[in-house]
């Protein structure tokens, strides 16, 4: 996930030429500009810059979601409650980290344009992009570790999850991370590979 320049690359330049072309990929182009513009009022002020920073960072790696199962690993009673907790954190890496992976070879979509939000010095420091942007890892794994993990007897517990999930989500958009269609294909993806992930807890 390397930083973009500010002039497209030709490939980008070639991608979108190529994707104007064809109806899916222009509804995408315009729910992404659409999507854009909502986030727009909120760029450039430092604390939500700062805030949005913070939460893309504790996705990263899945950090949030290793805290969580610290956490329950912690509260847990029994030995099957710790081994539980611990294969639930291992199918929601494995599965969200192998099809992310898959999926960005096969697509190849590029970046969105590097803006000083994803290139500016803050407080908080922001990872450079080094893969291509379909889907967003960081909501795929968001996704895919809230669905695992979600207790059905601890229904405001597993809502806080899926919505840390949500805010992962958000905070790519807003540093222009990635396309708003990238954040929701991740967010489909890592729920549906979360509930298959439930099956083989």
């Amino acid at each position: 996930m390397s930083p973009i320049g500010s002039t497209a690359h030709p490939s980008v330049a070639a991608w979108s030429r190529a994707k104007r072309q064809r109806v899916p990929a222009a509804v995408l182009m315009r729910f992404d500009a659409a999507v854009d513009r909502w986030f727009e009022p909120l760029r450039g002020r430092p604390g939500v810059e700062s805030a949005a920073r913070l939460v893309s960072g504790l996705g990263d790696h899945g950090l949030v979601w290793a805290l969580v199962t610290a956490r329950r690993l912690w509260r847990a009673d029994t030995r099957e409650a710790r081994v539980d907790a611990l294969r639930a954190l291992a199918v929601a890496g494995v599965a969200s980290s192998t099809v992310n992976a898959a999926i960005k070879g096969v697509v190849r979509r590029p970046r969105p344009e590097a803006t000083t939000r994803t290139t500016a010095d803050n407080v908080i420091p922001l990872r450079a992009p080094r893969t291509s942007s379909f889907p967003s890892g960081h909501t795929l794994a968001a996704f895919c570790a809230a669905t695992v993990l979600a207790e059905r007897d601890r229904p405001v517990g597993s809502g806080l999850l899926l919505a840390t999930a949500g805010l992962v989500a958000a905070s790519r958009v807003h540093l222009e991370a990635h396309h708003a269609s990238d954040v929701a294909g991740g967010a489909v993806i890592g729920a549906g590979l979360g509930l298959l992930g439930r099956r083989l807890r």
